[in-house]
């Protein structure tokens, strides 16, 4: 399944931007990034996306430190 199928268009195109953003951040590749978004954790389904209206009138920093803060709290980055 597609995780990016049962979103709307801009849900889809930030999580995708959230994405390629904390790789950068985190120095990885987007993939990795991916993986542990959706795979390792479902910070993805149960983060991103149902606090999309209010995570997207963030700037990019605020966005970053809020998942990094996110994925700490989750034992997955320190």
């Amino acid at each position: 399944m597609n995780e990016f199928t049962d979103m709307a268009p801009e849900q889809s195109f930030f999580a995708v931007f959230c994405i390629e953003q904390l790789a950068v951040d985190l120095g990885l590749a987007g993939d990795v990034v991916y993986k542990m978004l959706v795979d390792d954790s479902d910070i993805l389904d149960t983060y991103i996306v149902p606090c999309y209206d209010a995570l997207h009138t963030q700037g990019r920093d605020w966005i970053v430190d809020d998942l990094k803060d996110v994925m700490r709290r989750r034992g997955m980055i320190r």
